[in-house]
This record gives C-alpha cells, structure tokens and sequence, in this order.
C-alpha cells in the first residue's frame, strides 16, 4: 500500500485471461493501467506507452511471456517486469529472460504495489506524478 501518497504509475498488464486482467486492472485503478491479451500486443503496447512496470504472464497464445520479455528488454534494457505464472515451474525461465520478478498465481494485488512502491517509487525524483 502506498502510505503517504499517492503517485501514479503506468502499468502494462499482459495475460490471456481477461477476466483476470478486468480484476487487477480494477485493484491497479489509482494507476495508468494497459491491457494486452498475448505477447505480441503486449510488446507493441509497450513501445506506445512506456510504461514504469509490466506484469507479464508466461503461457499466452501468439508470443508467450518469455519471449515478450526478451524483446521487451531488447528494446529498453531498463524495464522492470514483473512474471505472473500459474506454473511455478516456469519461473526460472522467465528470470532467465529478464524479468526481475516472478510471482505465482494467485497473487495479490499487494504484492505489486510492494513491488512498484520499492523498486519503482524510491528510483523516482521526489517531483513525481502526483494524482
């Protein structure tokens, strides 16, 4: 939870469920939220908007989230992704691919926003976004 303020983030969702991006969109709302539903829409989403984070999930139908992930990093060597997987397996994977973190479904949507508050707020000038 963000404690003393609140800055928005860009967020790019990517996963295939849409029931599932519906619900972390909703939880994220305080934030600039992005939707993609396979890889491949998520790596063009990324390169319009630029988003601060990427929640990627792994098994996606057209490009899978490793993939996207390596492409996304070819493209900006900065961007801080996050896996979201049902198959703990998969997990070493997408650290291989770049991804600096990987949380396992069902994850919370606490769980990002320790992730955006840590990694991504503190690296933030103290002139931000303030909504």
């Amino acid at each position: 939870m963000f404690y003393n303020c609140e800055i928005m983030v860009k967020i790019l969702l990517v996963d295939d469920n849409q029931d599932f991006l519906d619900i972390l969109k909703q939880g994220l709302s305080k934030h600039e939220v992005f939707l993609s539903v396979n890889g491949l829409e998520g790596l063009e989403t990324y390169k319009k908007v630029l988003p601060d984070v990427v929640v990627m999930d792994i098994k996606m139908p057209v490009m899978d989230g490793i993939k996207a992930t390596k492409e996304i990093l070819k493209f900006n060597p900065n961007a801080v992704i996050i896996g979201g997987t049902a198959y703990a397996e998969l997990q070493k994977d997408m650290f291989d691919a770049g991804a600096k973190f990987v949380l396992i479904k069902p994850f919370s949507i606490e769980s990002i926003e320790q992730i955006i508050e840590k990694y991504i707020l503190k690296k933030r000038p103290k002139t931000g976004y303030y909504k």
